[in-house]
């Protein structure tokens, strides 16, 4: 069998949204497929940082911050931070507009700590947002926006009740930045990130795959969300989880099971990569 590259987005895909401990099922497998030869990549919109603790398991490397990181092992392989001006230009608008932010850098990440005001009249689903909110900064390590340093940030993460929020920054920033949007209703809001033009999972994907020498053809992707969409459009052969979105799954070649039901090993199984 030719040689593959195999791309993993982790937080709904290879472990449950926010945890860092993917099921042994699909370690198994990831070691199963590398010892065949071929070699597995994360594929995430986290940025290093968040990344490492499941990159630490024996991952060839990874296309990290949505594209804007991408790397081997020993080697980076692109490198794309915001440009300073439109990065404060983006926080000022958001902030002014009632905009929840989180913002990425390589090995940091930081985040607004008044949640609870900006979303103040959410309505019933507020207390469960926070709740979530804070579970999600503990398990990835979210410092408060007090602490930023002044790194590079690579992605600005959003959340908000309305969309009308986003239109100054979008206004000024839509040219350079994808503003992907995903509607949480069962939370009460809006939840997105400013993705730089420049780069998105899918040339992270061509990427590493020049950098191997692997035509496209031999690459296999697996998500969940529509912030998959570009590597899935762009793999050899793409899978959605069963608990992914039905768009996604309506583009992909495949839909497996979820994780937590051993779905990237029967996938893994099915797709002769073991």
């Amino acid at each position: 069998m030719e040689r593959k590259l195999i791309f993993l987005d982790i937080d709904g895909t290879l472990t449950s949204a926010g945890s860092n401990t993917p099921p042994e099922s699909a370690m198994s497998a990831v070691r199963s497929a590398q010892a065949k030869g071929h070699k597995v990549f994360l594929c995430t919109g986290r940025n290093p940082a968040m990344l490492a603790p499941v990159l630490a398991l024996g991952f060839d490397g990874a296309v990290a911050g949505a594209g804007g990181y991408v790397f081997t092992n020993d080697e980076v392989l692109f490198d794309c931070p915001m440009k300073k001006e439109d990065f404060e230009t983006g926080m000022r608008l958001l902030k002014e507009n009632g905009v929840f932010r989180t913002i990425e850098a390589r090995d940091a990440t930081w985040g607004d700590e008044d949640l609870g005001d900006f979303l103040a009249a959410a309505g019933d689903g507020n207390s469960e947002l926070i709740r979530w909110r804070k579970a999600l900064a503990e398990q990835l390590n979210i410092r408060p926006m007090a602490e930023y340093d002044g790194s590079p940030i690579y992605k600005i993460v959003i959340m908000c009740r309305e969309m009308k929020q986003l239109e100054p920054a979008k206004e000024a920033l839509e040219k350079d930045y994808n503003f992907v949007v995903q509607d949480l209703a069962s939370r009460g809001c809006l939840n997105g990130e400013l993705i730089n033009r420049q780069f998105d999972k899918g040339k992270g994907v061509r990427i590493v795959a020049k950098h191997y020498g692997i035509d496209l053809k031999d690459t296999i992707g697996f998500g969940d969300s529509m912030n998959d969409l570009e590597m899935i459009e762009t793999v050899g052969y793409s899978v959605c989880m069963a608990n992914g979105s039905p768009a996604l799954k309506a583009k992909s070649d495949m839909v497996c099971p979820a994780v937590e039901e051993d779905g990237l090993y029967q996938a893994f199984e099915q797709l002769g990569l073991l």
